[in-house]
């Protein structure tokens, strides 16, 4: 027999819907198991009482792992099918300084990690506290040569060697793998619980089906690089809701990744070796809302990955302090389509220091990142209702093999500043990660929108203002390079003023019709 639990969530018009989360114990006699009467102390390592208390659940028809109030220092936690770790209050579970406390498989993992599982989750107010910046170096810069200086507005003045980057990201040493991270799994809850300070990852789910997500809060270091927030990577039918993440990298992500990230195809039997978890080919169904993000790269970003990417709705956002807000990246063999995004507020702004984006609100590219392997597609994109502010316009980006397909942006303000680095940074494109060197990083003026190689392009109701001491390389209000079927429709797009020869809407290879 099962029980079934039910969530209330906002629905984007505020509205409260109860929605089945789908998470079910095993049956309703489940038992709460408290890891002290399995030899836990506060204070001490406790990896071994933790698993014990987990195995023993597991063992006896599932239930919870209760974590009282204190302070519990472990490595790797394996979590298995009908098991609830849950935090109390005052609970904190506390990661290990010695890398050999952490569990390797086919990768190292992190804190908790779960394969071919269901009915598992992570619940409670208490904090897991992932210890992340201490596999760090903070005297010392995250650099490697992935772009050339000389193709840069500023030549070799761009992040010039022997200089501290205030903005990081900082110098890696050997550290745990992601601190949460299911493979496999069925029918997944976390809620409540705040996770600090991870050295890498903070949650991935990994071809996971049936997942929800809700009011936990993920405080990363923003100086620690590739410390993301929720990772979904060819994952399916997966719900966010009231969550704040601040992350040294993209806050929410959903990818196309296999359980290898840097290969450019998939293997299908990884997917039928196991008995639970997502089956079809694609990463789909993803519903965010009401969150609030800041990231050191793409607030929000899709993309990447060589499962398809489809179905996808993020509404009712708030991004700050971001170097990208939205981010949608076709550098893989993967297509994505069929995107909305709505309600969202987005202020980013030029990091110094060798982060991926130059403050782009919204960023669409379709680059490929193999050599002699064709970039993928994006297609039926929407934006509506969109607040913006940043130091970069809006780039959608296609080449001739990949183009961008119906793209629109309706009931949109977009405002244009001056930052701090706007002149050591700014007026560069940025592709990152791509195979061709002279994409990755390079001299390009600034418009409030460009657009290129994209058939289907809709600006309804787009509204632009710059700061009035921007530099000159700030250029059109609307620049489209071979764009078929536009179409401008009550668009008030100036160009910046202090470029004298730039204008509101300038057009190569490209036509619209107003409305």
């Amino acid at each position: 027999m099962t029980q079934l639990i039910r969530t209330n969530l906002l629905n984007p018009i505020g509205y409260r819907l109860v929605i089945p989360l789908l998470f079910f114990l095993s049956n309703v006699q489940a038992k709460d198991y408290n890891i002290l009467d399995f030899g836990a102390k506060s204070g001490e390592k406790a990896t071994s009482a933790i698993q014990k208390a987990i195995d023993h659940c597991h063992a006896h028809g599932g239930g919870r792992v209760l974590v009282p109030a204190g302070k519990f220092i472990t490595g790797t936690l394996v979590l298995k099918s009908h098991v609830v770790l849950h935090l109390e209050p005052g609970a904190v579970l506390q990661a290990s300084h010695d890398i050999t406390d952490y569990l390797r498989t086919f990768r190292l993992h992190g804190m908790v990690f779960a394969e071919d599982a269901t009915d598992i989750g992570i619940t409670g107010t208490g904090t897991i506290n992932a210890q992340g910046t201490t596999f760090y170096d903070p005297t010392g810069n995250h650099t490697y040569e992935e772009f050339d200086r000389q193709l840069t507005r500023q030549k070799e003045k761009y992040m010039p060697e022997g200089e501290f980057y205030t903005d990081g990201p900082i110098k890696r040493l050997p550290k745990p793998g992601m601190t949460i991270s299911f493979f496999h799994c069925s029918n997944i809850l976390m809620r409540d619980f705040q996770l600090l300070d991870t050295p890498s990852w903070a949650i991935r789910l990994g071809y996971c089906e049936e997942g929800h997500i809700d009011g936990i809060k993920i405080f990363n270091n923003l100086m620690v690089p590739n410390s993301d927030g929720i990772h979904m990577t060819a994952s399916r039918n997966m719900r966010i809701a009231n969550c704040h993440i601040r992350a040294g990298d993209d806050a929410i992500i959903v990818t196309g990744f296999a359980i290898e990230e840097d290969v450019p195809d998939f293997d299908p039997k990884v997917q039928e070796a196991h008995e639970h978890g997502n089956k079809s080919i694609y990463s789909e169904n993803i519903m965010v809302t009401h969150c609030q993000l800041q990231s050191r790269s793409s607030a929000i970003r899709i993309g990447y990955g060589q499962h398809p990417i489809r179905r996808i709705i993020f509404t009712n956002i708030q991004i700050y302090g971001s170097n990208r807000g939205i981010g949608i990246f076709a550098h893989d063999k993967s297509h994505i389509e069929d995107l909305i995004f709505s309600n969202i507020t987005i202020e980013t702004r030029l990091h110094n220091g060798q982060w991926w984006g130059n403050g782009e609100p919204v960023h669409l590219s379709a680059v490929s990142r193999f050599e002699d392997i064709p970039a993928g597609s994006i297609k039926n994109v929407q934006f509506r209702n969109i607040i913006m502010e940043g130091e970069h316009g809006i780039v959608a980006f296609g080449l001739p093999s990949s183009p961008l397909e119906n793209i629109s942006f309706k009931d949109v303000v977009l405002h244009i500043k001056k930052g701090k680095e706007t002149m050591a940074y700014g007026g560069n494109f940025d592709f990152r990660p791509v195979a061709d060197l002279g994409l990755r990083l390079f001299q390009h003026d600034i418009p409030g929108l460009y657009a290129q190689y994209t058939h289907g392009l809709t600006l309804d109701d787009f509204r632009l203002s710059w700061d009035e001491d921007l530099p000159d390389f700030f250029t059109h209000g609307v620049w489209c390079k071979s764009v078929s079927n536009l179409i401008l429709d009550k668009t008030d797009s100036p160009a910046n003023p202090n470029s004298s020869t730039s204008q509101a809407v300038y057009l190569e290879g490209s036509s619209f019709k107003p409305e």
